[in-house]
């Protein structure tokens, strides 16, 4: 039996409002808001928070492979999977994969994870897609598009909802792209793409797979139908006999927006958040055809801890001001070059990975003191080379002292550098606060780590853990 084992999804805290964005523009606003990715966040950094959350209660060592999915990976030569994996603190035995140029690459990477673990290759499987395309400023899709990113864990042990069959649907059309020299995304006319493209394909790859089985619209629970927008997807589910009303899940179109890869992944988590056992669940993804999945929900469903998982992001949030601040979180802009800026180096990056990426502190055998970055010599005792290396990516921590830097520059003024107290042996780890209000900063504050993009240096990115407010 192969199936979901667990799940978790991550949405930026930014919000902005379409009513902001259509009054910049003198445009019609769609209404509600979208999720904005903070200018330290991108596709890599919301896949590694969602896998964070999926891998809650279980255990890193017996996680075989990972593969990331997402039309927006920071590199074009370079796997993305092996940082996440780092991140994660995945073990180095993992297979990575990244999957790419796809809106579907989310769902098409999740059947290739229940393949891996069908055919015995591997136990667990993780699956991570997360986007933060771009619209053209004044269109629709800049109003529609929103960032975030979504994790599952295909397994064949305490499996939450089985993966119960899955269809494919190849088409070359040409209805939503972006070349490798585009940096917003582009369309041809909304007709073609609705008519020949979304719904076409979608039609066949659902109608299949029940027909496959021998099913109707009125067997499923739930249909997690990926699309451009609400309306083709409520178009979508009637024509193939859904009730929009009770069987059509939330696409999140009103206070997330249009998540890309991450969307069917994202709707999935939203759906198990409120399964119970025995439902069956269709899930269909488009992009160049669809990919179509019927998954059946187990008694274990009712042990998942902390199950809202998704609606906990959903209602933590912050309000971008204004639409410069998203220009300038998206680069849209330029702005001054910031005052202080730290080279970087591949081979000391490389050389230190276990700190950088995996936040791993030295945890002296001694005495038991804890230190970051790890110290060959305990602070405490001066024993030397005795430690063990522990992770403190997972753990809360309090504010020890800070400070607010007016004359730093960049997207962040003032930036906040604080002193975290972790409660992993009480290791205090020098790092920035991010998604924070400045004014609310404070000894003592509670705060979690959160993995984020540092800089770009030398054609590369840096990335390291920030900390920020309990979200």
């Amino acid at each position: 039996m192969v199936g979901i084992t667990s799940y978790g999804a991550y949405i930026p805290l930014l919000r902005l409002s379409r009513d902001t964005i259509a009054k910049t523009w003198g445009k019609r606003s769609g209404g509600g808001e979208r999720s904005v990715a903070n200018h330290d966040e991108d596709s890599v950094t919301m896949a590694t928070e969602a896998v964070l959350n999926a891998l809650k209660g279980v255990e890193r060592q017996q996680v075989d492979g990972l593969f990331f999915a997402s039309t927006t990976a920071p590199y074009k030569e370079k796997q993305c999977s092996t940082i996440v994996a780092a991140a994660a603190d995945l073990p180095s035995e993992v297979l990575s994969g990244d999957f790419a140029n796809s809106l579907r690459a989310g769902a098409t990477a999740l059947r290739a994870a229940r393949d891996a673990v069908s055919s015995g290759s591997a136990k667990n499987f993780l699956v991570t897609a997360a986007d933060c395309r771009l619209g053209y400023p004044q269109s629709e899709d800049e109003q529609s598009f929103g960032d975030a990113a979504a994790a599952v864990l295909v397994g064949n042990t305490e499996v939450i909802a089985t993966i119960e069959d899955a269809y494919a649907i190849c088409d070359e059309i040409t209805d939503v792209w972006r070349t490798d020299k585009d940096t917003f995304v582009r369309s041809w006319e909304d007709r073609w793409i609705l008519t020949y493209g979304y719904a076409g394909n979608m039609e066949r790859a659902i109608s299949g797979i029940m027909k496959r089985h021998g099913l109707s619209p009125k067997d499923f629970a739930k249909a997690v139908f990926s699309a451009p927008n609400e309306r083709s997807q409520r178009d979508l589910a009637q024509r193939l006999g859904f009730d929009a009303k009770t069987q059509l899940q939330d696409a999140l179109f009103a206070t997330v927006g249009n998540t890309g890869a991450a969307h069917p992944l994202l709707m999935l988590a939203t759906a198990l958040e409120e399964a119970k056992a025995g439902d069956l669940i269709i899930l269909a993804s488009y992009g160049q055809g669809a990919d179509a999945l019927i998954l059946k929900v187990t008694p274990q469903i009712e042990k998942m801890q902390n199950r809202n998982r998704t609606k906990g992001y959903l209602a933590s949030k912050r309000m971008l001001p204004s639409y410069g601040k998203y220009l300038t979180y998206r680069q849209l802009i330029q702005l001054p070059p910031e005052v202080f800026n730290l080279d970087s180096a591949a081979t000391t990056t490389w050389r230190t990975r276990n700190w950088v990426y995996g936040l791993h502190g030295s945890k002296c055998k001694r005495c038991g003191m804890v230190a970051f970055p790890i110290q060959r010599v305990c602070y405490g005792c001066q024993a030397k080379d005795e430690f063990e290396e522990v992770r403190l990516s997972d753990k809360q921590g309090k504010v020890f002292t800070f400070s607010l830097d007016n004359l730093a520059g960049g997207l962040d003024t003032p930036l906040v550098q604080t002193i975290v107290e972790s409660e992993e042996g009480a290791a205090r780890i020098y790092c920035l606060m991010t998604d924070c209000d400045p004014n609310e900063v404070k000894v003592n504050m509670p705060v979690e780590m959160t993995f984020r993009k540092f800089r770009e240096a030398r054609g590369f990115y840096d990335y390291f853990w920030k900390c920020r407010p309990l979200r």
